[in-house]
């Protein structure tokens, strides 16, 4: 990857993930009874002091690093530091740093604070700069709302289109697709899954808004989407209509993505010939 950009998301799966099941650990509690294991108990306490009703919209993404301190400055001295290490072997490193879920700009000011403090650190150690651009996911409808404010501190924007269908409709994807989406299909109230293709009048507004607020305050900003809808190709069209830079999506998805950005890029210079 030397000479080209690698954008790495900090931490941004919810916490249950990351932890043990709260159910299996609290039967080997009790069945243990009084000779559970100190640590057990222990870990027992901390699961149920972090445990969510609804993880998905709870304490991850940017929340986890402001809560947790030093979880994030962890995640982007490593960074700093392979980058450095590459440069001093002769590469040419480009890495950009995501922070995830932010809602609010406040947010994104402290972790890009904290971050900035941590790459002088390690260039200062090192004797290697290796400048790191810092942005965003923009996954939730506020953050979409007041882009804005979060490109005075984003030097890109990378949709999180998964999340932002969640978050804009209120859809647990991994709970409604097989509860009722094939009614909804059989209804007419979906011609095709908001999850396959980008939701235009919806979604696809939200990302507008973005777009044009972004870059009114940071004229040169980055923007893509990262998201299954970037291998989809109608969502690749809408892409490029609204002017993103790029999309992201899965290894298998790349092929069809590489073409229909092509294919909206030859129709759109059509059109403009026209």
């Amino acid at each position: 990857m030397d000479g080209l950009p690698v954008t790495i998301r900090l931490i941004d799966p919810p916490l249950h993930e990351f932890l043990p099941d709260i159910t299996e650990l609290s039967v080997r509690v009790a069945l243990a009874g009084d000779d559970a294991e100190p640590q057990d108990r222990r870990l027992l306490e901390a699961v149920r002091r972090l445990h969510e009703q609804n993880p998905m919209l709870g304490l991850r993404g940017v929340r986890l690093g402001l809560a947790i301190p030093g979880l994030f400055s962890m995640q982007v001295r490593a960074i700093a530091e392979a980058a450095a290490a590459r440069r001093s072997a002769g590469g040419d490193p480009r890495p950009e740093i995501m922070i995830p879920l932010v809602g609010a700009v406040q947010e994104l000011e402290a972790v890009r604070e904290e971050a900035a403090g941590i790459l002088a650190e390690v260039a200062e150690a090192t004797g290697v700069d290796v400048p790191a651009l810092i942005g965003t996911m923009i996954e939730l409808p506020r953050a979409a709302l007041t882009a804005g404010q979060i490109a005075e501190a984003a030097e890109f924007f990378s949709f999180g289109t998964n999340d932002l269908t969640q978050t804009t409709w209120g859809f647990s994807r991994d709970d409604v697709e097989a509860a009722f989406f094939s009614r909804y299909l059989e209804l007419g109230i979906f011609g095709v899954s908001p999850f396959e293709t980008l939701d235009r009048e919806g979604v696809g507004r939200l990302v507008s808004i973005a777009v044009e607020e972004g870059r009114k305050t940071r004229p040169g900003i980055k923007l893509g989407i990262c998201g299954e809808h970037g291998g989809d190709p109608e969502s690749v069209h809408f892409c490029h209509e609204v002017g993103l830079d790029y999309v992201s999506c899965s290894p298998f998805r790349v092929p069809v993505a590489r073409l229909e950005a092509g294919r909206a890029a030859i129709e759109s210079a059509g059109s403009d010939s026209r």
